[in-house]
């Protein structure tokens, strides 16, 4: 049902037939339309002293004064005078008729389940992303979603899109645009991972990526910390998030931050965490997994992993005064990954070097091999910028601010449902 602005308070009597017809939620949120009498539209629901008319977020009980009781599920528009969260004196002037047995599964999900009040939220979050990189000078930009070259990364797989593929991210893309002298850049973008699906990830999820000309790595990390506490206060009215568990977690920056040989040392017992993953990476990941980021989930605080070991950045730039390690970072809020960033491998020599290295990975592991990227690489060799940028979640972080603990919850469609 179309939801229109609600005409100014005071503009009583009844409605012309030609006014719009309002929603439920329009109609609860704002006070002006108490008293009036309005036409409404929605689909009908059963209720424990009468029936209700619901939309996605909100549902209005109505008593009926002229008119059969419609069937539950129907699709009804109604003519009555709101008073609180009620429609009475209500005249049903439009029934279409539904399955009277079961609401649509998509109607399920949004009202009773809950997700529908999620999705305005989700809605809000991008707005207050978008004005925060508008605000620091970014350009918004929008790159191909299916491409001939992908990263190589050899633990991320794409899906196939005809003789292409689509993206695993943007970054490829965005770092061209870099050469060509976009100084600050993020986008809002759609991306696909193979054989990815559980409580926290889906074959396609939505990413929040930038990227900074002439920026260290820190910058990146410190736009990161203030992207979250801004879009939390302005959701929350506070910069901290409750958790599902009840647990609150503090968003004001600066966050905690904590390196990788650190944090293995700390809580796996490991001397250096950097000879480890390049001599052993599956017990590295192991150790990650099973006791790194479950000692992570208790901090009170989201807490950067930093340093990464350069055998675990392939886009990343190693760190001038360790090359074992990689100036690459992660966030971690209450044991969730966040977002992923470097300080860019900007040498096209050494991005081939590992291009290659990458391929002879993929083909001793029997897995596909995408695309040399040759139209990245060229770019590398007309001269990348120094730059440093981040690819951070954002169904994670909404479902976050949410209080929820599956992506799914707070996405239009789970994958299940595609």
């Amino acid at each position: 049902m179309t939801t229109n602005a609600p005409l100014p308070p005071g503009h009583g009597g009844e409605q012309a037939e030609a006014e719009p017809i309002q929603s439920p939620h329009a109609l609860l949120e704002h006070a002006g339309w108490q008293g009036r009498v309005l036409r409404v539209g929605g689909r009908v629901l059963a209720g424990l002293h009468g029936w209700q008319l619901a939309d996605a977020f909100a549902a209005l009980d109505v008593e009926l004064e002229r008119g059969s009781t419609p069937r539950p599920a129907s699709l009804v528009v109604v003519r009555g005078t709101l008073r609180g969260r009620a429609l009475i004196g209500a005249e049903l002037l439009e029934e279409q008729a539904a399955d009277p047995v079961r609401a649509p599964l998509e109607f399920e999900r949004l009202h009773q389940g809950g997700v529908g009040p999620r999705l305005r939220l989700r809605a809000r979050v991008l707005n207050e992303v978008r004005r925060f990189f508008q605000e620091a000078g970014f350009l918004e930009v929008d790159t191909p979603i299916r491409t001939p070259e992908c990263s190589l990364e050899i633990n991320i797989e794409p899906l196939l899109a005809g003789s292409s593929h689509l993206i695993t991210s943007p970054e490829l893309h965005m770092k061209r645009l870099l050469v060509a002298g976009v100084p600050k850049l993020f986008q809002l973008v759609h991306c696909f991972r193979a054989e990815e699906l559980g409580a926290w990830h889906a074959p396609e999820f939505l990413m929040l990526e930038w990227y900074r000309a002439f920026a260290g790595w820190e910058q990146v990390l410190q736009d990161t910390e203030h992207v979250l506490a801004r879009t939390c206060e302005a959701i929350r009215g506070v910069t901290s998030i409750e958790l599902a568990s009840g647990r609150s977690i503090d968003l004001q920056p600066p966050f905690s931050r904590l390196s990788v040989r650190e944090a293995f040392a700390r809580f796996a017992g490991v001397a250096d965490a950097a000879e480890l993953a390049a001599r052993d990476e599956d017990q590295y990941f192991q150790l990650l997994v099973d006791r790194v980021e479950p000692a992570l989930a208790s901090y009170t605080k989201p807490v950067f992993l930093y340093d990464y070991p350069s055998s675990q950045a392939a886009l990343a730039r190693r760190k001038p005064a360790d090359p074992s390690v990689a100036e690459r970072f992660e966030l971690y809020v209450a044991g969730v990954e966040l977002c992923n960033g470097y300080g860019e491998l900007s040498d096209a020599a050494e991005q081939r070097r590992r291009c290659e290295l990458d391929q002879e990975r993929r083909r001793a592991l029997g897995r596909p091999v995408p695309g040399w990227p040759q139209r990245f690489l060229a770019a590398l060799d007309q001269g990348m910028p120094r730059a440093s940028g981040n690819a951070l979640g954002l169904d994670r972080w909404i479902a976050l601010l949410a209080g929820q603990e599956r992506i799914e919850d707070v996405c239009p469609f789970p994958a299940a449902l595609v």
